[in-house]
């Protein structure tokens, strides 16, 4: 089976700054990239799950989410850096319920189906308790950090 590091977006991949949704305001945060080469290093699949509730309350549209991720993914991999999958919810609970918003566990879930994923040797980084209840409702460890900060600081949590 394999192992994964799952992560936030907002605060953990890229600066958060609230609905952060142009690619101008998109700033990959420092020490990511270096700390993704290690976490692929120790055999983590990387993906990342994030709340999106801009596109539901029409502060955004879906389309510039997806030029968001395009980006991220071509800077990932200039990198040498491969995301399994980016995973988002489009929903609000103002709006309309779902089952895949944080800190519900469905993309989670559904990504340890996909890759064929053991929780217990996995990991979600987040900056929100509600990534760390979604981890723990998928039987994954979550790691709470503050948001925009370096996860080297965090390295010690996560073993091979």
């Amino acid at each position: 089976m394999n192992k994964a590091i799952f992560l936030d977006r907002d605060g953990v991949i890229n600066v958060e700054r609230g609905y952060t949704h142009k690619l101008e305001d998109f700033v990959i945060l420092p020490d990511l990239i270096e700390v993704l080469q290690l976490f692929q290093r120790m055999g983590y699949l990387l993906i990342i799950v994030s709340n999106q509730s801009g596109i539901a309350k029409e502060l955004y549209k879906q389309s510039e989410v997806e030029v968001l991720h395009k980006y991220l993914v071509e800077e990932l991999s200039n990198n040498n850096i491969t995301l399994s999958e980016i995973y988002y919810c489009v929903h609000h609970p103002d709006v309309g319920r779902c089952i895949c918003r944080k800190p519900d566990s469905l993309f989670v879930e559904k990504g340890l189906a996909r890759f064929n994923i053991d929780a217990t040797r996995s990991y979600f980084i987040g900056d929100k308790e509600r990534d760390v209840e979604a981890a723990e409702k998928a039987g994954v460890k979550g790691i709470l950090i503050e948001a925009n900060i370096s996860l080297k600081t965090i390295l010690d949590q996560i073993t091979n």
